[in-house]
């Protein structure tokens, strides 16, 4: 069995984690506030990789909160908070394009997902 670190930065336990135990875990700003909660993950299917996570936030008991979506990689898991620690804050949430569902966006419109990565000022996740 192989030791497990305690500091943080360092992975802990299994090298993976399965999606249903991402979804729900707390999103913290770059202050340590709790902004909101991963809702689910957005999966490229040819790759496998993940590219975004939809977060809500706001709301009492699920009413009234927002979902937005955020490219994977604004996000680093932190093991001394237990969740995502992103460099985002509230205000930017407040203010982000609300695309998530079929309805509001399709995902093979590759000029909306440079909006969405240009506004979060995130690297593309796919090839140039």
């Amino acid at each position: 069995m192989m030791a497990h670190a305690e500091a943080a930065g360092i992975m802990t336990g299994d090298p993976m984690i399965g999606s249903d135990r991402v979804e729900g875990t707390t999103v913290y700003d770059p202050s340590g506030n709790d902004i909101g909660k991963i809702k689910r993950l957005m999966i490229e299917k040819m790759s496998g990789r993940v590219t975004y996570a939809v977060m809500s936030f706001g709301g009492f008991l699920g009413m009234g909160e927002e979902e937005h979506t955020i490219p994977w990689n604004k996000l680093n898991y932190d093991t001394t908070l237990g969740g995502y620690r992103t460099d985002i804050t509230e205000e930017q949430l407040k203010g982000a394009p609300s695309f998530y569902r079929e309805d509001d966006y399709r995902w093979s419109d590759r000029d909306r997902e440079r909006e969405l990565h240009d506004y979060w000022r995130a690297p593309y996740y796919w090839g140039m």
